[in-house]
Protein backbone atom coordinates (compact mmCIF):
# COMPACT_ATOMS: atom_id res chain seq x y z
CA UNK A 1 0.00 0.00 0.00
CA UNK A 2 1.26 3.49 -0.81
CA UNK A 3 0.16 6.97 0.11
CA UNK A 4 -1.20 9.85 -1.93
CA UNK A 5 1.23 12.75 -1.64
CA UNK A 6 -1.34 15.57 -1.59
CA UNK A 7 -3.09 14.24 1.51
CA UNK A 8 -0.79 11.46 2.73
CA UNK A 9 -3.75 9.09 2.48
CA UNK A 10 -3.51 5.29 2.33
CA UNK A 11 -4.31 4.18 -1.22
CA UNK A 12 -4.40 0.76 -2.88
CA UNK A 13 -4.28 2.00 -6.49
CA UNK A 14 -4.17 5.45 -8.10
CA UNK A 15 -7.23 7.31 -6.83
CA UNK A 16 -8.49 4.42 -4.69
CA UNK A 17 -8.43 4.71 -0.91
CA UNK A 18 -7.66 1.66 1.17
CA UNK A 19 -10.93 -0.06 2.23
CA UNK A 20 -10.72 0.98 5.88
CA UNK A 21 -9.28 4.45 5.27
CA UNK A 22 -12.47 6.33 6.15
CA UNK A 23 -12.61 4.64 9.52
CA UNK A 24 -9.48 6.55 10.48
CA UNK A 25 -10.35 9.97 11.96
CA UNK A 26 -6.94 11.35 10.86
CA UNK A 27 -7.65 10.43 7.25
CA UNK A 28 -11.15 11.95 7.44
CA UNK A 29 -9.73 15.08 9.08
CA UNK A 30 -7.27 15.60 6.20
CA UNK A 31 -9.94 14.98 3.56
CA UNK A 32 -12.75 17.02 5.10
CA UNK A 33 -11.87 20.62 4.09
CA UNK A 34 -11.16 19.70 0.46
CA UNK A 35 -14.27 17.52 0.22
CA UNK A 36 -16.51 20.30 1.53
CA UNK A 37 -14.98 22.89 -0.82
CA UNK A 38 -15.51 20.57 -3.79
CA UNK A 39 -19.09 19.90 -2.71
CA UNK A 40 -19.85 23.63 -2.44
CA UNK A 41 -18.40 24.30 -5.91
CA UNK A 42 -20.55 21.58 -7.42
CA UNK A 43 -23.65 22.69 -5.48
CA UNK A 44 -23.08 26.21 -6.83
CA UNK A 45 -22.74 24.83 -10.37
CA UNK A 46 -26.00 22.90 -9.93
CA UNK A 47 -27.62 25.99 -8.36
CA UNK A 48 -28.84 23.99 -5.37
CA UNK A 49 -30.76 25.70 -2.59
CA UNK A 50 -29.39 25.51 0.94
CA UNK A 51 -31.96 22.91 2.00
CA UNK A 52 -31.10 20.75 -1.01
CA UNK A 53 -27.42 20.93 -0.12
CA UNK A 54 -28.18 20.02 3.48
CA UNK A 55 -30.25 17.03 2.33
CA UNK A 56 -27.45 15.70 0.12
CA UNK A 57 -25.07 16.02 3.08
CA UNK A 58 -27.34 13.92 5.28
CA UNK A 59 -29.67 16.60 6.61
CA UNK A 60 -26.97 18.45 8.46
CA UNK A 61 -28.19 21.33 10.63
CA UNK A 62 -28.32 24.88 9.32
CA UNK A 63 -25.64 26.06 11.80
CA UNK A 64 -23.32 23.25 10.70
CA UNK A 65 -23.95 24.09 7.05
CA UNK A 66 -23.18 27.77 7.61
CA UNK A 67 -20.07 26.91 9.63
CA UNK A 68 -18.83 24.77 6.75
CA UNK A 69 -19.68 27.51 4.29
CA UNK A 70 -17.65 29.93 6.39
CA UNK A 71 -14.66 27.60 6.43
CA UNK A 72 -15.20 26.16 9.92
CA UNK A 73 -15.01 22.52 8.89
CA UNK A 74 -14.36 19.87 11.48
CA UNK A 75 -13.76 16.22 10.77
CA UNK A 76 -16.56 14.86 8.62
CA UNK A 77 -18.10 11.51 9.39
CA UNK A 78 -17.60 8.56 7.09
CA UNK A 79 -21.23 8.97 5.99
CA UNK A 80 -20.71 12.62 5.06
CA UNK A 81 -17.55 11.86 3.08
CA UNK A 82 -19.28 8.99 1.28
CA UNK A 83 -22.18 11.30 0.41
CA UNK A 84 -19.83 13.92 -1.02
CA UNK A 85 -17.98 11.21 -2.95
CA UNK A 86 -21.25 9.95 -4.43
CA UNK A 87 -22.33 13.47 -5.45
CA UNK A 88 -18.96 14.08 -7.11
CA UNK A 89 -19.21 10.68 -8.83
CA UNK A 90 -22.66 11.54 -10.15
CA UNK A 91 -21.28 14.77 -11.59
CA UNK A 92 -18.31 12.99 -13.15
CA UNK A 93 -20.59 10.39 -14.70
CA UNK A 94 -22.83 13.08 -16.16
CA UNK A 95 -19.82 14.86 -17.64
CA UNK A 96 -18.80 11.62 -19.34
CA UNK A 97 -22.30 10.93 -20.66
CA UNK A 98 -23.24 14.37 -21.97
CA UNK A 99 -21.44 16.66 -24.38
CA UNK A 100 -22.24 19.79 -22.41
CA UNK A 101 -23.17 20.89 -18.90
CA UNK A 102 -26.62 22.16 -19.94
CA UNK A 103 -27.66 18.75 -21.31
CA UNK A 104 -26.36 16.98 -18.21
CA UNK A 105 -28.24 19.38 -15.92
CA UNK A 106 -31.41 19.04 -17.98
CA UNK A 107 -31.32 15.23 -17.68
CA UNK A 108 -30.47 15.42 -13.96
CA UNK A 109 -33.37 17.76 -13.17
CA UNK A 110 -36.04 16.36 -15.52
CA UNK A 111 -38.69 13.75 -14.65
CA UNK A 112 -37.55 10.24 -15.55
CA UNK A 113 -39.84 7.21 -15.82
CA UNK A 114 -37.03 4.65 -15.44
CA UNK A 115 -37.38 2.32 -12.47
CA UNK A 116 -35.08 4.04 -9.97
CA UNK A 117 -36.82 7.39 -10.42
CA UNK A 118 -40.53 6.58 -10.77
CA UNK A 119 -41.37 9.78 -12.64
CA UNK A 120 -39.19 12.00 -10.46
CA UNK A 121 -35.94 13.55 -11.58
CA UNK A 122 -32.64 11.92 -10.62
CA UNK A 123 -31.96 15.01 -8.50
CA UNK A 124 -35.27 14.52 -6.66
CA UNK A 125 -34.29 10.90 -5.98
CA UNK A 126 -30.91 12.01 -4.62
CA UNK A 127 -32.63 14.58 -2.40
CA UNK A 128 -34.78 11.97 -0.63
CA UNK A 129 -32.17 12.01 2.11
CA UNK A 130 -31.00 8.42 2.30
CA UNK A 131 -27.48 7.53 1.24
CA UNK A 132 -29.15 4.65 -0.64
CA UNK A 133 -30.85 7.24 -2.87
CA UNK A 134 -27.47 8.72 -3.78
CA UNK A 135 -26.14 5.23 -4.48
CA UNK A 136 -29.16 4.49 -6.69
CA UNK A 137 -28.51 7.54 -8.87
CA UNK A 138 -24.78 6.81 -9.02
CA UNK A 139 -25.35 3.14 -9.93
CA UNK A 140 -27.84 4.12 -12.65
CA UNK A 141 -25.36 6.53 -14.22
CA UNK A 142 -22.52 4.02 -13.96
CA UNK A 143 -24.67 1.32 -15.57
CA UNK A 144 -25.67 3.71 -18.35
CA UNK A 145 -21.97 4.33 -18.95
CA UNK A 146 -21.46 0.55 -19.20
CA UNK A 147 -19.61 0.15 -15.91
CA UNK A 148 -20.31 -2.76 -13.57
Amino acid sequence: MSTHTDFDLPITAPGVLAPDALRDAKVRDRMSPTAVRMFFRLADLWKLAVDQRRALLGDISRPTYHNWQGGKIGTLSRDQLERISLVLGIHKGLKLLFADEASANRWFTSPNRDLPFGGRSPLDRALQGSIDDLYAVRRYIDAWRGMK
